[in-house]
């Protein structure tokens, strides 16, 4: 696949085992040129073989960076994705990656940052933690894994942070971690980066309920359990370019509408994790379900994701 605008070439040019289940890729242009900008937090798309396209965050920082480093954690239920780079990817392999994206981003004007991470959650955070460093910015983590050895970056950030680092792992305490006692003395004027399993994003919601939603900030990588078909109401979606309506079913999505139709729209996750398959929305309500539009997004209903979201008119008109 040749490269294009949106598109890059990348290298493997180094590959190592940082945590039990867990691999680390260096990728670099094959040509030695530096790669586009970030800010902490982004993620890529990476086109492995076979047409999977899966989002990594990445977990290095520096402003002009001459590689990309992402770390995968092998799935206990691989898609395929994870079970691939495990198996099959080596140093000297080339594949197409995106440009990266960032849905979420640190707010620099923060007074201070508070990570919640766990497990491969890490990944965007270590990101974040040493754009603080070089930043000068106050901040302070808890994180958490099932076991010591499947804790990726643990030396590394205790090395960064000394005393701001604090480590659970369940299996020495049996226990979940004290994520009330860790967030107790968060100060109004502190954002919150959350980013792990489902459960523990969970507690971390609650536990900052009172704190300003601006401030509290969450990335998924895997959704939520999906509500069932019988729980979805039909409707139709107007093409703007062409006049045409597609009748989208209880049990399919716009997103399986418009494959059907022939209509090729951009995608990757197919969950409303990663903004791939974003529409204008023109006129009609959508129902959002995905996890990358903030609250002031969604309540504009000028674009929405159409692997996931839905109607709550009988018809929307899509700028497609």
């Amino acid at each position: 696949m040749a490269a294009t605008p949106d598109m890059l070439t990348a290298r493997v040019t180094g590959r190592r085992t940082v945590a039990t289940g867990v691999v680390e890729l260096e990728l670099k242009s094959p040509n030695g040129e530096s790669l586009p900008s970030f800010e902490p937090g982004a993620h890529i798309d990476v086109h492995l073989d076979g047409g999977l396209v899966r989002q990594y965050s990445l977990a290095n920082f520096q402003p002009d960076p001459d590689r990309y480093t992402i770390a995968i954690g092998l799935a206990d239920a691989s898609r395929g994705g994870s079970r691939y780079v495990h198996d099959s990817v080596a140093v000297g392999d080339e594949f197409q990656i995106g440009l990266p994206r960032n849905s979420f981003p640190l707010d620099p004007q923060a007074a201070g940052y508070v990570f919640v991470a766990g497990g491969i959650g890490i990944t965007p955070i270590l990101s974040m933690v040493r754009w603080c460093e070089m930043a000068r910015k106050p901040w302070r983590l808890l994180y958490t894994a099932r076991s010591r050895q499947r804790a990726a970056y643990a030396e590394e950030l205790v090395a960064l942070g000394g005393g701001r680092v604090r480590l659970h792992f369940d299996d020495e305490t049996g226990q979940m971690a004290d994520l009330a006692g860790f967030l107790a003395r968060l100060r109004r004027d502190e954002h919150v980066y959350c980013c792990g399993p489902e459960p523990l994003m969970q507690v971390v919601a609650t536990q900052t309920a009172a704190h300003p939603a601006d401030c509290v900030h969450f990335e998924r990588f895997s959704a939520a359990e999906a509500p069932a078909a019988g729980g979805n109401r039909p409707f139709r979606v107007r093409l703007k370019s062409s006049g045409r309506e597609l009748q989208i079913d209880a049990g399919s999505s716009i997103l399986d509408a418009l494959e059907q139709a022939g209509i090729d729209h951009p995608f990757a996750c197919r969950e409303g994790l990663c903004r791939s398959c974003e529409a204008e929305v023109c006129s009609g309500l959508p129902d959002h379900r995905d996890y990358v539009l903030s609250d002031a997004e969604k309540a504009s209903n000028r674009m929405m994701m159409v692997c996931v979201s839905r109607a709550r008119d009988d018809c929307l008109e899509l700028n497609l």
